[in-house]
């Protein structure tokens, strides 16, 4: 039986993947991965489509590696980088909703018409 992966989700996990995320730079990098899909992009056409160069760039993507949610991998003469955790940037975002409103006195009614 596979236990869901949002109650498996460590909080010390889920920071150190919010706290690399946390920089407009990187995210913005994260996003570009994430719209190339699975193949990825060169660390060239990485750095020409979000404006994030050189030793910069080469920083934000070892904090995003650290946290996997990417990859480098050599291929020939080019670094290729690539999204990898689609699962685990969909675990954070329903580590955050999935206990939505637990404690409310509410639960289940119509949280709009107050």
């Amino acid at each position: 039986m596979k236990i869901n992966s949002v109650e498996n989700l460590d909080l010390t996990v889920a920071a150190a993947q919010f706290a690399a995320l946390g920089s407009e730079q990187r995210l913005s990098v994260l996003r570009t991965l994430v719209r190339a899909g699975p193949e990825g992009l060169s660390i060239g056409e990485l750095g020409a489509r979000t404006g994030v160069t050189g030793s910069t760039l080469t920083h934000h993507m070892k904090i995003l590696a650290s946290a996997g949610l990417v990859t480098q991998a050599k291929q020939g003469r080019s670094i290729i980088c690539a999204a990898v955790a689609y699962d685990d940037v969909q675990a954070l975002s329903e580590f955050l909703l999935n206990e939505c409103c637990a404690d409310s006195a509410t639960k289940g009614e119509d949280h709009h018409h107050g």
